[in-house]
C-alpha cells in the first residue's frame, strides 16, 4: 500500500513539474516574440535612436504566482461605449465580463473588454482586452498601465498570466500611436511584479 501511495505521489509531482515547465515555456515564447517584434523594422513602434539602440525588453523574473485562474462572469446585454485614448480620441469597446481572482490572500476584480473594431478582423473574433494599472506603474513599469491579451474562455474560468503583460505602443512612441487609457475600475492597489518592465529612456 505504501509503495502505491509513493508511486501516486511521484506521478503527481512529475505531472505538476511538467505543467510548470510548459507554463514557463509559454512565457519565454511570449518574451521572445515581443522582443522579435520590436527588433523587426516592419513591426516595431520604435523610431530613430530608440530603434537602433534597442536590444531586448527588461522583464520581471518569471513567477507563476502571477499566472492566475480567475472566475469569469460574462456581462449580459453589454452596451457599446468609447474608451478614451492617449491621443485624445476614442475607440469603441464593450464590457465582456468580470474576472475575480486572489493574490496573497486578497481578492480583486478586473473588467475584461472586447474591441468592436477587432471582432471584424480575421483571427481576432474571440480576442479580449485586459488593461490594468498597479503599484509598479511609474516606477518599474509604464505610468499609464499595462495590457494583457486574452481569448474568450469556454466556461466560467479564465487564465490571466501577468507574466505576459506588456506596455502599450504609445509608451515607446507617443507620436505615431494612440492607446486606450486604462479605466479607473481596473486599478489594482497592489504591486504586480510580472511581465515587461519599462525604461524611462523613452520619455527623454
Amino acid at each position: 500500500m505504501k509503495k502505491i501511495t509513493l508511486i501516486l505521489i511521484l506521478i503527481s509531482a512529475f505531472a505538476f513539474s511538467q505543467t510548470e515547465k510548459k507554463q514557463i515555456s509559454e512565457i519565454k515564447k511570449f518574451q521572445k516574440e515581443l522582443n522579435d517584434g520590436y527588433t523587426n523594422k516592419k513591426e516595431t513602434p520604435l523610431r530613430g535612436d530608440n530603434y537602433t539602440k534597442f536590444r531586448k525588453h527588461p522583464f520581471f523574473p518569471i513567477d507563476l504566482k502571477y499566472r492566475i485562474k480567475a472566475q469569469f462572469t460574462k456581462t449580459e446585454n453589454a452596451v457599446a461605449f468609447e474608451i478614451p485614448t492617449s491621443s485624445g480620441n476614442t475607440q469603441p469597446y464593450r464590457e465582456f465580463g468580470k474576472a475575480t481572482f486572489n493574490i496573497d490572500g486578497s481578492t480583486y476584480i478586473l473588467t475584461v473588454y472586447q474591441s468592436l473594431n477587432l471582432i471584424h478582423t480575421a483571427g481576432y473574433e474571440d480576442y479580449l482586452f485586459l488593461p490594468f494599472r498597479d503599484e509598479t506603474n511609474g516606477k518599474e513599469t509604464y505610468g499609464g498601465g499595462k495590457y494583457i491579451d486574452l481569448r474568450i474562455p469556454d466556461g466560467n474560468e479564465i487564465i490571466i498570466d501577468f507574466n505576459q503583460s506588456y506596455q502599450p505602443y504609445c509608451a515607446y512612441n507617443a507620436y505615431d500611436y494612440s492607446c486606450p487609457i486604462v479605466p479607473e475600475e481596473n486599478f489594482l492597489p497592489v504591486r504586480i511584479e510580472a511581465g515587461v518592465q519599462y525604461d524611462d529612456v523613452y520619455h527623454h
